[in-house]
């Protein structure tokens, strides 16, 4: 399958249904690809119905973000992560938050593809940079998961190398494709279909003109605490589709979420970035449940980090820590309307055992967003940002 020609039959991103979140406007893709040198790329496997079995049914994948295209071996781009609630993984992440830096892609598969991923891209890696330990350091490929296992077998164990590859060598600059692709082909959030979701922001030029962009994995949450600006949406559409509504350990789940910015920061500054990205998950319902993982990932662009150097020193450019709020607020947005993209850019899907998720009802949701607008008009009449 075509991982950036798939369509998604009658599903609209968030915008296209006239819901806007924030105020800072998004960048031409309003993805992370916004950010330049940043690619994304995946690898989708859709099989089988049935139950549990050698070859049980398949509704997983791989996605690949590029943070610095093909060259983030030898121009290492500056790191930092925070994890809200640590139930999950992210393989490779004691590094960056040891040195600050990323030297690999970053892949987000199902939990049990963890270890073939990070195999997979070392042997990808040392296809492409034969020097890896032999004249140079070895690698720690970045790899994070959230568990797929309500709708696909997991336990079948069908992502392999061949899959990883293509999410590697099919990553463009362009547009994502969204919702039931690459490493969130079987997830779910609030009870509804989701997976991979997008978004970014464009800050005005007298706020430095930096862009931040969120991808997510989302896998999360229980339909009632579903929120979309504000709105308890979970709530409203919960007693029509409690009959669909998946069961048992209704808690679990995770979400990675990988923050890209052409602001010049520090790891330290990265990190509380990060914090931020916690605070946009936390608006579209999520309590970071005992068995959910929330774990952030975040990177900048704008200082490459030589693996080789003649030099005793590096010089860095660094944004002042309290020019950081306009970046604070738009990574709150970028990331609560990248969940919210996923999940309107998923399509219903029934997996292992028959189990199903139904997607989130974009008519239901406009009209109750319109009808929200009658009562409170002044609710979404957006101050402008500053400088805009």
């Amino acid at each position: 399958m075509s991982p950036h020609s798939r369509k998604i039959s009658g599903r609209k991103r968030l915008r296209e249904l006239g819901i806007v979140i924030g105020r800072y406007k998004p960048g031409k893709l309003n993805a992370i690809t916004d950010v330049p040198g940043v690619m994304v790329g995946h690898s989708t496997i859709i099989s089988g119905r049935g139950g549990h079995g050698k070859t049980g049914p398949a509704r997983t994948g791989v996605t690949a973000i590029l943070p610095n295209g093909g060259n983030v071996y030898n121009e290492r781009v500056v790191g930092g992560s925070f994890v809200l609630n640590g139930a999950g993984e992210m393989a490779g992440l004691t590094q960056v938050v040891e040195w600050g830096l990323l030297e690999t892609p970053i892949l987000l598969t199902n939990t049990l593809a963890v270890g073939t991923c990070s195999e997979s891209l070392v042997n990808y890696m040392i296809e492409n940079h034969p020097e890896i330990g032999r004249t140079e350091d070895v690698v720690i490929p970045l790899v994070g998961e959230c568990d797929d296992s309500w709708l696909n077998d997991i336990t079948a164990r069908h992502v392999g190398y061949e899959h990883v590859l293509e999410a590697l060598q099919s990553a463009s600059s362009g547009p994502v494709s969204e919702g039931s692709v690459g490493g969130g082909t079987g997830m779910l959030t609030c009870d509804f279909k989701a997976g991979i979701g997008t978004s970014s922001r464009k800050l005005p030029e007298v706020m430095g003109g930096y862009t931040i962009g969120v991808l997510v994995m989302s896998n999360f949450g229980v339909m009632e605490n579903l929120r979309v600006d504000g709105l308890p949406v979970g709530e409203i559409l919960a007693p029509k589709y409690a009959a669909q509504r998946k069961r048992g350990h209704e808690n679990y789940g995770s979400i990675i979420a990988v923050l890209a910015t052409t602001a010049p920061l520090l790891p330290h500054q990265l990190t509380r970035l990060s914090k931020r990205v916690a605070l946009g998950i936390g608006r579209t319902g999520s309590y970071a449940a005992n068995g959910s993982g929330e774990i952030i990932l975040a990177f900048s662009t704008a200082n490459k980090v030589p693996r080789r150097s003649e030099k005793m020193v590096y010089r860095m450019k660094i944004l002042l820590d309290k020019r950081m709020d306009a970046l604070y607020e738009a990574a709150i947005e970028a990331t609560e309307e990248a969940i919210l993209n996923a999940l309107c850019a998923a399509d219903p899907m029934e997996g292992v055992n028959g189990n199903y998720a139904p997607a989130l009802p974009l008519d239901e949701l406009k009209d109750v967003f319109e009808q929200y607008r009658k009562l409170l008009p002044a609710r979404h009449e957006r101050s402008k940002a500053p400088g805009t």
